[in-house]
């Protein structure tokens, strides 16, 4: 079955969410029912993308969750890898460079956070915000320089990226 497109006709649409603990396979679930992928994703300009620094499993999937994120969502969107757990430094598996190294092979931003004692979790958060401010602000300088109207968008309406966020990603992938 494929996912829903715009352009579908349906009687109904229901939007369903998954609850639970963390560990129980929540994720495994949404990702076998491919119908929802697409919808998940839809209207996204920004995205954190997490793997645990204690376990190199998690590491290794990130290619595979960007490789999902990129065929969903629009080519600009932005995108930060976070290395979380950062407060188990004893148990480090993945070293900051090698998450710093991949951010910057894949135009992303990057940073290390520790959800448990609220290190970088909140700069983690504004960072994506403020880059896509940065976006949005930009084009609205643009389209005001050409005598149009202004391109912030009022509240409510979508924002679309897919203008110029790579000029962004040039400047540097990292923030520490």
């Amino acid at each position: 079955m494929a996912g829903y497109r715009a352009e579908d006709d349906y009687d109904y649409l229901f939007k369903v969410v998954l609850i639970g603990d963390s560990g129980v396979g929540k994720s495994n679930l949404l990702s076998r029912y491919r119908a929802i992928t697409s919808a998940y994703y839809r209207g996204a300009v920004g995205a954190l993308l997490v793997y645990d620094v204690t376990r190199h499993s998690t590491f290794e999937n990130v290619e595979r969750w960007l490789r999902e994120l990129r065929d969903h969502t629009d080519p600009n969107i932005v995108v930060m890898l976070i290395g979380n757990k950062s407060d188990l430094r004893h148990l480090v598996a993945v070293s900051t460079e090698d998450g710093k190294s991949f951010a910057e092979k894949e135009s992303l931003f990057f940073m290390e956070t520790s959800a448990l004692e609220a290190t970088n979790v909140d700069n983690a958060f504004a960072e994506v915000l403020t880059q896509i401010y940065r976006i949005v602000s930009k084009k609205a300088m643009e389209t005001g320089e050409d005598g149009g109207n202004s391109a912030v968008p009022s509240k409510g309406e979508k924002i679309d990226v897919s203008k110029d966020v790579s000029a962004v990603k040039k400047g540097g992938c990292c923030s520490t």
